[in-house]
């Protein structure tokens, strides 16, 4: 599963996935305030559980890719689903592929028949990356502030 600059993560490498988290929210101008101490528990569940997974590529970690396997609600398949991928600017172009890579050979092992990533509006040079690698489109995701 693990190329030479792609590995799973560790705790210590919790500081620098919570930059680089604080960053990818930055980036996709979320409505809502980033929580430090909700991505630290979002990453330790990623590290402990065998069906969540947290790359990182970089030494310190200069890219980060979480994701889940479960099982469809549709059919009779597991599936892994990407949490969040994020590669700091100054590293992009370096880990792309290799991530991917790592990710879809970690699903593969989970017992998943399809593997799926989302992108940033922002960015939409994902398209690009994600279709050079097989990937289909397959939903829109849309999000709305509700009233409190």
């Amino acid at each position: 599963m693990e190329s030479s600059s792609v590995r799973l993560a560790t705790t210590e490498d919790r500081g620098a996935i919570i930059r680089l988290l604080r960053d990818a929210h930055t980036a996709a101008a979320l409505p809502f305030p980033f929580s430090a101490p909700h991505a630290a528990a979002l990453i330790d569940r990623h590290i402990a559980d065998p069906t969540l997974v947290a790359l990182v590529a970089g030494t310190p970690a200069q890219a980060v890719l979480l994701a889940s396997s479960q099982d469809h609600p549709f059919a009779a398949i597991r599936f892994a689903a990407e949490t969040v991928w994020w590669v700091a600017p100054e590293a992009r172009g370096q880990f792309a592929s290799q991530m991917l890579a790592s990710y879809e050979a970690w699903a593969a092992e989970q017992g998943c028949t399809f593997a799926g990533m989302a992108a940033l509006a922002s960015f939409p040079r994902a398209e690009v990356i994600y279709r050079r690698a097989g990937y289909r489109p397959a939903e829109t995701h849309f999000l709305k502030p509700l009233a409190p």
